[in-house]
C-alpha cells in the first residue's frame, strides 16, 4: 500500500461520535435510585429536520411512528429519534418530545400558520422494567421532554456522554451492564458516517471461551484475558447471576431485552438508501453480539441522512470517481463499522450496578480496565 493511499483510509470523526455528522446534537435524561433504573435518549436534528428510515429485526419490537418511514409514505423529514428503557411504557417519552418541537414549531406542516405543524417522532424501547427494584419506574413525556432539552442545549459537534446514561441507563447484555456507546468514520471522499447503540441484548456481547467481547474480536483489536483471569470473570458472573434471580428483576423470565441504534450520515440519502443503510448495519451488531434478533429482542436500527455532501461524483482515490452504487457501498459497510465499535464503546464504558433490582456488573468490574 502506498503512503498516499494509505493517507485516505478511513479514520474516526474528531470525537468519534453521532455527533460528527454536522446538524446531529444528542441528549439523555434518566432516572437511577429510589427504585428506577431506566431512561431516555433523543437524538436531534438540525431544524428542517433529516430524511430517516429504519430496520426492525427483533422479535419483540417496541416502537412508535416507524410506519411513517416507509419510503411509500408521506413525510419526508423527521425532527428527533427517541430511544427509551420502560418497554411499550416507555414510548411515552416520545410524546414529550413531540410537545417540545410543537412548541418550537418544528415539524411537518399542515397549514399555513407556522404554529400548525405535526412533529413526526419515531421512537423505540428497550426492555428494562424492574431493574431498579421497581416495576413501575419507567420513562414518561416529562422525561422525554428533558432529554430533548438537553440535545437543544448542546453546542454543534458536541461530545455523547457514554455509559449508563440516558436509555442506556438500565440496559444489560447476557447478565453484563450494558449502556450507550457512539462511533464515528470520515470516509476518504469526505462522507461521516457514524453510529450510537443502545446496548440491552439477550445475547452476550463476550465471547465464551476467552472472555474477549466479540466486537473487539470482530476488528482484530483485542489481547485476549488470561484464562485465570477469565474464569474468575466468569464464576463473579454466574454469582451475580444468582443473586440478581433473588431480586426484583427475577420476575421476568424468560429475559426481555432489545439493543437499539441510530445510525446517520452527511450524505444525500434517498429515503429508500436510508433504509439500506439502517438494514446493513444490523450486520454490524450481529457482529457484536451473539446471538442476535431473537424473539426475546426487539432490535431496531434507525438511519438518518442530513444531506450535507452529494453522494454521487465523489473522489475515492486520486482522480478516480466513484459512481453512486460504489459511494453507497462505502456508507452501507461503514454503517456497520461504526455500530460494531459503538456496541464496543457502550460495553466498556458501562458502570456495573448492584441495588434492588439485580446485581449487573461492568465488563470492567469483571475484565479490569
Amino acid at each position: 500500500m502506498t503512503d498516499a493511499h494509505a493517507a485516505q483510509l478511513p479514520s474516526p470523526g474528531p470525537l468519534d461520535a453521532l455527533t460528527d455528522v454536522p446538524g446531529l446534537r444528542v441528549g439523555h435524561a434518566h432516572r437511577i435510585g429510589d427504585g428506577a433504573l431506566t431512561g431516555t435518549t433523543v437524538v436531534l436534528t438540525a431544524e428542517g429536520g433529516a430524511i430517516a428510515a429504519v430496520d426492525v429485526r427483533g422479535g419483540g419490537p417496541g416502537t412508535r411512528e416507524t410506519d411513517a418511514l416507509d419510503p411509500r409514505n408521506l413525510v419526508q423529514h423527521v425532527e428527533a429519534i427517541v430511544l427509551s428503557g420502560g418497554s411499550a411504557f416507555g414510548l411515552d417519552a416520545a410524546s414529550g418530545v413531540m410537545a417540545w418541537l410543537e412548541e418550537a414549531g418544528r415539524g411537518f406542516r399542515v397549514g399555513p400558520d407556522p404554529a400548525q405543524v405535526v412533529p413526526v417522532v419515531p421512537a423505540a424501547a428497550l426492555f428494562d422494567l424492574g431493574r431498579g427494584g421497581d416495576w413501575r419506574a419507567r420513562p414518561d413525556a416529562a422525561l422525554g421532554r428533558l432529554a430533548a432539552e438537553a440535545a437543544a442545549r448542546t453546542e454543534a459537534g458536541a461530545p455523547v456522554e457514554q455509559g449508563t446514561v440516558g436509555a442506556g441507563a438500565g440496559a444489560v447484555a447476557g447478565g453484563v451492564k450494558g449502556g450507550v456507546g457512539t462511533a464515528s468514520v470520515v470516509l476518504p471522499s469526505g462522507t461521516t458516517v457514524a453510529a450510537l447503540a443502545v446496548v440491552n441484548a439477550a445475547g452476550s456481547v463476550v465471547e465464551p471461551t476467552t472472555g474477549a467481547l466479540y466486537g473487539q474480536l470482530a476488528q482484530g483489536l483485542v489481547d485476549v484475558p488470561a484464562p485465570e483471569r477469565h474464569r474468575a470473570a466468569q464464576e463473579a458472573l454466574a454469582n451475580a447471576r444468582q443473586e440478581s434471580a433473588k431480586r426484583a428483576a427475577s420476575s421476568v423470565r424468560p429475559p426481555l431485552n432489545t439493543t437499539l441504534a441510530v445510525v446517520a450520515t452527511d450524505a444525500a440519502l434517498t429515503r429508500a438508501q436510508a433504509q439500506k443503510l439502517a438494514g446493513t448495519a444490523h450486520d454490524g451488531l450481529a457482529r457484536a453480539v451473539r446471538p442476535v434478533h431473537l424473539l426475546s429482542d426487539g432490535d431496531t436500527v434507525f438511519a438518518l441522512a442530513t444531506g450535507e455532501r452529494p453522494l454521487s461524483g465523489e473522489e475515492l482515490f486520486g482522480s478516480t470517481i466513484l459512481p453512486t452504487a460504489g459511494a453507497l457501498n462505502e456508507i452501507l459497510a461503514a454503517g456497520a463499522d461504526v455500530l460494531t465499535r459503538s456496541v464496543v464503546k457502550a460495553v466498556l464504558a458501562a458502570e456495573g450496578v448492584d441495588g434492588p433490582g439485580g446485581v449487573f456488573p461492568s465488563y470492567r468490574d469483571l475484565y479490569g480496565g
